[in-house]
């Protein structure tokens, strides 16, 4: 249908590119299953030739989504497209996204070729994918930069090579909206063929505009949008799903365009997908931020007493946010518990259920209440972590203006206990210093950030760490009422997130973006 716009979501893909948010297998899993729920048309779920780790992870998407397309990543060779094809050939609905620069900065600095090998490469590469499956798309890496002749020429000989897509990324965020208007609707008048495809966009939001490119592209014609959650993504990100479905569905008067989104998914998704990577959703972010539905200035207070739509221009409601919530304390019930499980996104069985409700439990005596942010610490802690080799068993810190910090530290260590002390300049570095000696780690601190989960004396403190080790760095979380409790959780997950990269190495390829 000509209104229907196609949502090809690159979270798994372009937005695990954001540095420090690399996902493991079952993470990766647990977010297509909800993308699934959410109803994206397509999920980019990897690019198979990158790792070993990356192809798993694909293959086990492609294995388990059934009514989404699945789609790989491929450079224009012959090996890449048919490592794609491996990953997901069982898939219910799979695509093969291949891909090869066209700007004259990249085909003289990276791929030392003329414009005629760029559009031969192209051609034998998107003519070998559909030997593999009749779903096929080709993308023209950095199109924005790329002379507008040259575009139509390679998309013309793509087309008659079998894609079935055709994208034209914004691949450093250069274009300016009347630009990028510009150029699909130069593209459109000017590629014989191009009404026998669909003519998707992807943009990156280095000057803030992937968003305002993207919708501008649809309105010139293009009708699938690449996007990811919460816009994560290379560098300064992608374009956000929430911001154009939500822009499409709030201004439908102007654009007249529609999508399949599920949208009471919106906001469970954006929680997901910053609980698993570890990226903060910044509290002024469009659509899914923490005071997108905040008011506090009077006079706004005033109008939305009276009227929500006199300072509200979307219903909280339609992205999944409730206006009322489920106060959750010691005297909840396994149902209550299960409810707000649910509304927050996460279906779990009833084994990850009764694991999480004996935490939950134990957490619920130490607090007045549990908000929403404390389970999904639980959920993180307790469902999506990788397996552990190191667990914290006891801490006892001493610390003060006058005793040297000291720390005793037991640890199960692959299931032995161990213990030990140590000394440092404070309690936290006391405690990660013991720790390390105790693991015989290497790996350097290259982050610590504390955080409260909620308001109040009893709120939990959530700590985030970044280590690196051997050229891997690892993302570690850990939330406690106690603060040095807290640090050293996230120390150890820190650490077992380097056992399980080292386990299973993730090496990165020379163009993992679009």
């Amino acid at each position: 249908m000509k209104d229907q716009v196609i949502v090809f979501d690159t979270t798994l893909r372009d937005g695990e590119q954001s540095p420090g948010a690399t996902m493991n297998a079952a993470e990766k899993m647990r977010l297509a299953t909800q993308l699934e729920k959410l109803g994206v048309d397509a999920m980019e779920a990897g690019f198979p030739a990158a790792s070993p780790g990356d192809f798993e992870a694909v293959e086990l998407i492609a294995g388990k989504i059934r009514n989404t397309q699945v789609t790989a990543l491929a450079r224009a060779s012959k090996e890449d497209i048919d490592r794609a094809w491996g990953a997901i050939k069982e898939a219910a609905h799979p695509r093969i996204h291949t891909f090869i620069a066209t700007s004259d900065i990249h085909l003289e600095h990276k791929l030392k070729m003329t414009r005629d090998q760029v559009i031969n490469k192209a051609v034998d590469a998107v003519r070998y994918a559909r030997t593999l499956t009749g779903n096929v798309e080709f993308s023209a890496e950095d199109g924005s930069r790329s002379d507008p002749d040259f575009l139509c020429r390679v998309f013309e000989a793509a087309i008659e090579a079998g894609a079935t897509t055709v994208n034209l990324p914004d691949t450093v965020g250069y274009a300016m909206p009347d630009e990028f208007t510009q150029l699909i609707s130069y593209i459109r008048q000017h590629t014989p063929n191009i009404h026998r495809v669909v003519l998707s966009i992807h943009c990156h939001n280095d000057l803030g505009l992937a968003t305002a490119n993207t919708l501008a592209g649809l309105k010139a014609g293009a009708r699938q949008v690449e996007v990811t959650i919460n816009g994560i993504g290379e560098r300064a990100g992608n374009t956000s799903l929430e911001e154009v479905v939500m822009g499409l569905y709030t201004r439908n008067d102007l654009l007249g365009l529609n999508t399949n989104i599920n949208m009471p998914e919106i906001h469970s998704t954006s929680r997901l997908v910053s609980m698993v990577t570890g990226i903060v959703v910044q509290p002024n972010k469009a659509v899914v931020g923490a005071n997108a539905f905040a008011h506090e200035a009077g006079i706004h207070q005033d109008g939305i007493l009276k009227n929500p739509m006199t300072y509200e221009i979307m219903k909280p409601e339609t992205i999944g946010l409730a206006r009322n919530r489920l106060v959750l304390g010691k005297h909840s019930g396994r149902h209550a518990f299960k409810q707000k499980l649910q509304e927050l996104g996460y279906d779990l069985s009833n084994g990850e259920l009764n694991k999480l409700f004996d935490k939950f439990k134990g957490l619920a005596d130490k607090r007045k209440e549990i908000l929403d942010e404390d389970i999904e610490v639980l959920v993180a802690e307790e469902i999506l972590r990788v397996p552990d080799v190191y667990q914290l068993d006891y801490l006892n810190v001493v610390s003060g203006n006058v005793a040297v910090p000291t720390a005793t530290v037991k640890l199960k260590i692959q299931g032995s206990e161990t213990l030990s002390a140590g000394f440092g300049i404070g309690p936290i570095d006391a405690t990660f210093n013991t720790i390390s000696k105790m693991v015989g780690s290497q790996a350097k601190l290259l982050r610590f950030s504390v955080n409260a989960i909620s308001g109040g004396m009893d709120a939990q403190g959530e700590v985030t760490v970044r280590l690196k080790e051997n050229g891997l760095v690892a993302l570690g979380k850990g939330a406690d009422p106690d603060i040095i409790t807290a640090s050293a959780k996230a120390y150890i997950n820190g650490l077992n997130r380097l056992e399980y990269m080292k386990r299973n190495p993730s090496l990165s390829a020379e163009e993992r973006t679009l």
